[in-house]
């Protein structure tokens, strides 16, 4: 499975900017972490002014982990639907087509692991919690979307909330798998996909089988209407 080309930034304009300074700043990560050290080094590796930092960045690394970790769900978005273009994807199932997108999310990070590893330190202070929840919920809604999900129920937050469990810890397991191709972390992600399709598959039949049994608080409400 290969990837799209991760290091050129996708737009123009002011966006571009903040693509080609991110994109400079990354390789500062492993060594400065996501702070003001790593954007202007990379402002000056990039050519681009001191003073330009704060208008690219008004938010700091912070804003910059956003759109590192937002850049990633556009990458795999648009592998999916290239490989949707080119193979079609209607022969396989939702499982299948989830699975994919999980791992060309993951894939898109692998350039750059070292920050990808400093971003989930970063999300998980207690001062970024709530920008890491942000970035982790846009990516699970990304790859239901990529794969085709269209819900718009209830089932739509079950299935994310299933689905941000199986992303999370199929990427920590990335992160230290040392294995050629990462090879172990793709053999994690099939047994998690497993696990949560036969645990929907044993509630379906659950709510098969309850659903021709008699409400028990209907019979107790009968029950007391009768001894009064």
């Amino acid at each position: 499975m290969t990837s799209p080309r991760q290091d050129t930034p996708q737009v123009g304009g002011r966006s571009g900017e903040r693509e080609t300074l991110l994109l400079a700043a990354l390789p500062h990560v492993p060594f400065d972490g996501w702070n003001s050290t790593m954007l202007h080094a990379g402002a000056s590796d990039a050519g681009i002014p001191p003073e330009d930092v704060r208008r690219l960045f008004p938010g700091g690394a912070a804003e910059a982990v956003r759109l590192f970790s937002t850049r990633a769900d556009q990458l795999m978005a648009a592998q999916m639907a290239e490989h949707i273009a080119n193979a079609g994807l209607e022969g396989l199932g939702m499982s299948a087509r989830v699975k994919m997108a999980i791992r060309l999310r993951i894939e898109a990070l692998a350039p750059h692991r070292e920050a990808a590893r400093r971003a989930a330190g970063f999300f998980a202070m207690p001062q970024n919690a709530r920008l890491g929840m942000e970035c982790l919920s846009r990516t699970v809604n990304s790859i239901w979307r990529a794969a085709g999900d269209r819900s718009t129920d209830f089932s739509f937050y079950t299935k994310r909330a299933t689905l941000a469990g199986v992303y999370g810890a199929t990427l920590l397991y990335w992160l230290d798998d040392t294995s050629e191709g990462s090879e172990q972390s793709w053999a994690f992600l099939d047994r998690r996909i497993e696990d949560t399709t036969r645990i929907h598959r044993m509630r379906g039949r659950l709510r098969r089988l309850t659903n021709g049994l008699p409400n028990p608080f209907k019979l107790m409400k009968t029950a007391r209407t009768r001894h009064t």
